[in-house]
């Protein structure tokens, strides 16, 4: 099974039927799931979405989704202290011309650990980091 890493800024448009990208981000993961892709995110991208989730759409929203990441196809990856400190070393002193949180930074070690190429993502820092970007822009 290839494997494909979700992002907070695809799992947030996933939760979120109104949003204007739903659409194309859930078309994008069931070709992907279709294509036998097992779905890789990190605990900080789940925390991310759920606070997200819980701002913007409420508290059952933001509780469906903590219910519906623990399913598979789902993998939670989880930032250790080992992780942290390749995030910080690898990514975040390295690339100053970029803006990459820790949770972004995180999810650039965990992709590369499990030798992961392509991400649901809308944020750009994936393609910055030398990601794929998928879906595609447009």
């Amino acid at each position: 099974m290839t494997p494909l890493f979700i992002d907070t800024s695809a799992w947030y448009p996933l939760a979120d039927a109104g949003h204007p990208d739903h659409e194309r981000v859930a078309e994008a993961l069931r070709t992907c799931i279709g294509d036998g892709a097992a779905v890789v995110t990190t605990n900080l991208v789940v925390a991310e979405t759920q606070v997200l989730l819980l701002r913007r759409a409420g508290r059952t929203a933001a509780m469906t989704f903590l219910e519906a990441i623990r399913q598979p196809p789902n993998r939670i990856e989880y930032a250790t202290p080992e992780r942290e400190e390749a995030a910080v070393s690898r990514w975040l002193r390295s690339y100053t011309d970029q803006r990459f949180s820790l949770a972004d930074a995180v999810s650039f070690v965990v992709m590369e650990e499990l030798g992961i190429s392509e991400a649901l993502t809308l944020d750009r820092n994936f393609a910055a980091a030398g990601f794929v970007m998928m879906p595609g822009r447009g």
